[in-house]
């Protein structure tokens, strides 16, 4: 029998995909049967990556909508469709009290968070989707849904991005499927200043005892990807070990702590 999570014969967009959730996501996809097309900033890493999935690449950054543009056109000239896109990259900059932040810089949080997935979209739908149907799937943050201590810009961007995943599922059905998934605290270099060095101690804080790895979401973007979940559109599925019912659980709220004594070398 077929798994129904199979994608062979299918082509995939998946963006930050050099490393951390974005390449698992595009393993995971490649190990399902579809063709990849990653992109992220530095050229030789996601080049290695598209190397080893037997795919295509092209690295710059998602706030240039010319690289967007390149990316669909590079996908459908090598490939001849595009079936599905995964909005991954993001960039976690500016951090700190947003009292302090440059509104510049949060203007460039939404542009790589939120308005780089809407230009996506709109590549993907008017190159194949708008006629062929497929599937998008925005990785948000479990974070969207409450506030937290110096993630302001980035939080507030990936509410943004939650309610861009909810309009366009209403608007691109039913040719199109418009899903995000939203990841608690995983072990990724983007998160590095809030894990590292405290991994067990915030693990064992959650009701199923660890972190996330980058593959426990990228299952759960493929499965949202798939024909398993075919009636499912504008829905984010969490995947964070359980963050929102540790208060039953009898845990305190750790990575907050980590938040306010510690800060980020940089985006991803």
């Amino acid at each position: 029998m077929t798994s129904p999570n199979g994608l062979r014969g299918r082509t995939a967009i998946v963006t930050g995909a050099s490393r951390g959730i974005g390449l698992a996501v595009a393993e995971e996809l490649s190990r399902a049967g579809a063709r990849v097309c990653v992109t992220a900033r530095d050229a030789a890493s996601v080049g290695r990556a598209a190397e080893r999935l037997g795919g295509v690449a092209l690295a710059g950054s998602v706030a240039d909508p010319a690289h967007l543009r390149a990316v669909t056109e590079l996908t459908l000239r090598e490939f001849g469709r595009i079936d599905l896109v995964v909005n991954n990259a993001a960039t976690n900059q500016p951090y700190g009290p947003l009292m302090d932040v440059d509104p510049d810089r949060w203007g460039a949080a939404f542009t790589v968070n939120v308005e780089a997935a809407l230009r996506l979209a709109q590549y993907a739908w008017h190159g194949w989707m708008g006629e062929h149907g497929g599937a998008i799937v925005n990785v948000c943050t479990e974070g969207a849904d409450h506030v937290g201590p110096h993630v302001g810009a980035y939080g507030t961007s990936k509410a943004a991005l939650l309610h861009l995943t909810r309009q366009l599922a209403g608007e691109l059905a039913p040719r199109v499927r418009v899903n995000s998934v939203s990841p608690g605290l995983v072990r990724t270099e983007m998160a590095r200043f809030v894990w590292e060095d405290a991994e067990d101690e915030l693990g064992a804080g959650l009701p199923l005892g660890r972190i996330g790895r980058p593959e426990d979401v990228a299952r759960a973007v493929v499965w949202l990807a798939s024909d398993a979940a075919e009636w499912i559109t504008g829905a984010d599925l969490l995947v964070d070990g359980g963050t929102r019912v540790r208060a039953a659980h009898g845990a305190g709220h750790a990575p907050h702590d980590r938040l306010r004594a510690r800060a980020p070398d940089g985006g991803r």
